[in-house]
């Protein structure tokens, strides 16, 4: 295969690629605007309520949180501190070891997230045909 081949096959998964990633972006912008709008929280918020829902007694090791959220240590605090000062997480402190603290979703924090997820689970199939516009050029 000559080079000019090869060199055109890069070309075209590159701009694939860079489809995709525009894609993404586009319709997570979009869908974090909406839930922004609508429910004052963000797609990572979103995310982050959602995971704490899904736990055991609704609570999850920050630390755990950070690495489901893909999200540095700081990252995560940040963003759990935005969350807690809204009332929808609080911190919780280990029994048996001072070093762990845990996010825990409170009562506040599963009402928005029903609430945010009736309207955002309702956008998906339109963001995933978005995402394939984007994609397929």
């Amino acid at each position: 295969m000559s080079s000019q081949v090869l060199l055109q096959q890069q070309d075209s998964a590159l701009d694939s690629w860079i489809r995709l990633i525009r894609g993404y972006a586009s319709v997570t912008r979009a869908m974090s605007a909406e839930l922004v709008a609508e429910h004052g929280l963000t797609i990572n918020d979103y995310e982050a309520l959602l995971h704490l829902s899904r736990a055991e007694e609704g609570r999850i090791r920050r630390v755990d949180l950070a690495g489901l959220l893909l999200l540095t240590a700081s990252g995560v605090t940040r963003l759990l501190d935005g969350l807690e000062t809204a009332g929808l997480v609080e911190r919780a402190s280990c029994a048996s070891d001072r070093r762990v603290t845990y996010a825990v979703l409170t009562e506040a924090g599963r009402t928005r997230l029903q609430q945010a997820s009736v309207s955002h689970v309702d956008r998906l199939p339109g963001a995933a045909d978005a995402t394939h516009e984007d994609c397929t050029g």
